[in-house]
């Protein structure tokens, strides 16, 4: 039988950083938060964590390179719950070798793109006929400055030197994911943003960045949380809007 008194939410690369500290707090928020991750090592270890907090964390195979898992995932939810109320496509991937345009091997931007645009874009539409089951559900994308084509054209930006043509590219098809289906959904509670957490010290930078994961997590966990005249469609930061 499903739980129907309680929502739920999925965030996809939940095991450690922004995601898992997102996980953390859609749990104390009063969600029952399933945990993507790829190792069933490391997510289990992180939904056991949780659970010792007295949350309803759950840890879900979800390998973003593998259609299989994002199905199992889905008809999973589908089982235990019914419907999902939030969903957080967190999960994405670096590679060491991406570069700029004049040197980075085309194999590498593929292999980039592969996950964090079609991977996201895999997990998003298996997961569609849960959240439109909801009765008013959030998608959350989980984007970075880097992907805002404006930032990349402006030579002044703190971190216009970070040219990175696959990450960077994949974050620019992410935001344009958002912004289109937010389009498409625009006459359903269904609401879609994209969202830059800043520059957040995690291991995929390894740890260099200056904010903590609880500054990063705030505005996606807002973002999730949206009252029902929030904003759709739209690219933000903690700071407010973001250009695209």
């Amino acid at each position: 039988m499903h739980d129907v008194l309680k929502k739920v939410a999925l965030v996809t690369g939940a095991n450690k950083g922004i995601g898992f500290e997102i996980a953390r707090q859609l749990g104390e928020a009063g969600f029952a938060v399933f945990l993507g991750a790829r190792n069933a090592g490391l997510g289990e270890e992180a939904a056991a964590k949780l659970r010792t907090q007295g949350l309803d964390a759950r840890y879900i195979e979800l390998d973003l390179t593998r259609l299989d898992t994002i199905e199992t995932a889905a008809a999973a939810i589908k089982a235990s719950s019914g419907q999902l109320d939030v969903l957080v496509n967190n999960a994405a991937i670096v590679d060491a070798a991406d570069g700029p345009p004049s040197s980075v091997a085309a194999g590498v931007v593929r292999r980039v793109l592969e996950t964090n645009l079609f991977g996201t874009l895999a997990v998003t539409q298996a997961m569609l006929p849960l959240l439109r089951a909801a009765p008013a559900a959030r998608i959350v994308n989980l984007s970075s400055g880097l992907g805002s084509l404006a930032m990349n054209a402006d030579p002044t930006w703190e971190f216009a030197a970070f040219k990175l043509l696959g990450y960077n590219t994949s974050k620019a098809a992410v935001n344009m994911l958002t912004a289109q289906l937010a389009y498409e959904l625009r006459d359903t509670a269904i609401k879609v943003n994209a969202v830059s957490p800043g520059y957040v010290a995690t291991d995929m930078n390894a740890h260099q960045g200056i904010l903590t994961v609880a500054e990063g997590a705030a505005e996606p966990l807002r973002l999730a949380l949206l009252p029902p005249n929030g904003p759709t469609g739209g690219f933000f930061s903690a700071e407010g809007p973001y250009p695209w």
